[in-house]
């Protein structure tokens, strides 16, 4: 089920935001999330954000900033079983345009997005990381 965050739920988004980021960002420094932990815990809040319910446990949650995807994160035992597809379709169903920016090293999420019909609009270097990446965008 996939309804919006409920900020008492913030913490265990927040577990997941950090377990995800370290495990599938392996070339960027573990310290570079812990660093950045609280400050996007701020910005989180402010944001739009849905998470996927099974039974009372949060197993993934996308938050957008206007039509720009910050991210979408699945627990690792949950992945590949469609939380991320129905995420992203429910985002698709709100709105006709959708951005977002992936690694250019994270192939895995790349796939995901090509598969979900988003296109590469250009490459850009992520000036906090160094790390260059991908600005995707999806149309209706």
């Amino acid at each position: 089920m996939i309804e919006e965050l409920n900020k008492k739920d913030i913490n265990q988004i927040m577990d997941i935001w950090l377990k995800e980021n370290k495990r599938t960002h392996s070339y960027i420094s573990e310290d570079y999330w812990d660093n950045h932990f609280e400050d996007v815990k701020k910005e989180i809040l402010k944001a739009e954000i849905y998470v996927y319910k099974e039974k009372a446990e949060i197993c993934g949650f996308i938050g957008l900033s206007n039509t720009y995807i910050a991210g979408i994160f699945v627990k690792t035992e949950k992945q590949s079983m469609g939380i991320g597809r129905k995420l992203i379709q429910y985002c698709k169903s709100k709105y006709s345009k959708l951005m977002l920016s992936v690694y250019v090293k994270n192939k895995r999420a790349r796939a995901f997005y090509e598969r979900e019909g988003f296109k590469i609009e250009k490459e850009e270097m992520d000036k906090t990381t160094n790390e260059k990446e991908y600005v995707m965008v999806w149309k209706k």
